[in-house]
């Protein structure tokens, strides 16, 4: 993670420093912010001024995506994750638009529902979390309480699908109410659309399981809601279609999710946001897939995602393979990321003990360049 050679930029070719069009959104550059999650939102999951400050402090990004945000009540599966559910939240995150507008940024919510990766401790009325199937995940969740191991989730009814539909739709016109630019529909990482669309994780008999064109078949309805709630061009998605994280796999990621961006292409969305590889799994769970293939069937614009550096972000937009390139723990560490790219300036490294705890410490006492 440097970025000790020199940037360059030669007239008439698009790079990380080219503004861009992603529908509705105008971008400064094609430095995008990646969703992380930090656990700071405050009593009720209501967005704080410290998250406000967070984010006006890295609003140079040409765009910045925002930590996973549940849809609603049930989606919750993290203490101290902000929602997008109740006026006070939406209150709370009109702070952090108008902070990011007013530095000149652009943001977009990033909707989500973590379906089974939850507790009964973290949901409403202790319930059980739903998934599409009653398939337990390996492994142990942070609660209030402490680490506690998964517990067996409910399979969500057939007749319970459109009600969900449409809270990622309601969750979306708040989104927009909140005066964010845009939503990204997270359908990654092992949470629950992407649960959905996988086959270790769902073995359903109806409509919404077995084959590929049934497991896309929530994730395409969402979609298709979310775009006539607010507007396609103003509609990202994301995608990580050989993550292992959350203990979930697929028996043909390459069938699976080529035939889910083929589907995207009607929609018309403002972007597609693909995380490459394993999201920070071992390189021994890497799994072969072929992310050109997915470039060549989408004809819409493209995010590309994990351990860039300067030099092969640069490389990947110069070349086209990507339209812009989102950065996680080089914005979490570098405010001024663009700048320090462009001065081919030195970067900080993340503090990687604060990631989820520490107020302020190790998330916006990050020190930026000194002219």
């Amino acid at each position: 993670m440097h970025a000790c050679m020199a940037p360059f930029k030669e007239s008439n070719v698009t790079d990380l420093f080219s503004p861009a069009r992603f529908g509705t959104i105008d971008l400064a550059n094609r430095i995008v912010m990646s969703s992380l999650t930090r656990n700071r939102a405050g009593v009720g999951n209501v967005p704080t001024p410290l998250m406000t400050e967070y984010y006006r402090q890295r609003a140079s990004a040409g765009l910045i995506l925002t930590e996973a945000t549940p849809i609603c009540a049930e989606g919750h599966g993290y203490p101290r994750t902000p929602g997008i559910h109740t006026p006070e939240q939406g209150a709370g995150w009109k702070q952090v638009t108008d902070a990011v507008h007013g530095a000149g940024g652009k943001i977009a919510l990033q909707l989500w529902h973590v379906g089974r990766i939850s507790h009964p401790d973290l949901q409403p009325g202790g319930i059980l979390p739903v998934a599409p199937s009653a398939i337990r995940p390996a492994g142990q969740v942070f609660t209030v309480q402490g680490m506690k191991d998964y517990v067996t989730p409910r399979a969500l009814e057939t007749s319970e699908i459109p009600a969900l539909v449409t809270s990622f739709a309601l969750a979306a016109q708040n989104a927009m109410d909140a005066g964010f630019d845009g939503v990204e529909v997270h359908a990654g990482n092992g949470y629950l659309l992407d649960q959905f669309l996988r086959s270790s994780t769902n073995q359903r008999t109806d409509a919404y399981g077995g084959s590929k064109e049934n497991r896309a078949r929530l994730l395409l309805e969402v979609m298709q809601a979310v775009c006539k709630a607010i507007g396609h061009d103003r509609v990202g998605l994301r995608l990580s279609p050989v993550t292992p994280f959350n203990d979930i796999h697929d028996a043909n990621p390459q069938d699976t999710f080529e035939y889910v961006v083929g589907q995207l292409n009607p929609l018309r969305l403002a972007f597609l946001d693909i995380l490459q590889g394993t999201g920070g799994a071992s390189k021994e769970a890497w799994i072969p897939f072929d992310y050109d293939r997915l470039r060549a069937l989408y004809t819409g614009n493209l995010i590309l995602n994990n351990e860039y550096v300067f030099e092969t972000a640069q490389l990947a937009v110069t070349s086209g393979a990507a339209d812009a390139i989102a950065f996680g723990r080089l914005l979490l560490a570098n405010p001024d990321l663009v700048e320090r790219f462009r001065r081919g300036a030195p970067l900080n490294a993340p503090d990687y003990d604060r990631l989820y705890s520490g107020e302020e410490k190790g998330y916006t006492d990050y020190p930026v360049l000194q002219d």
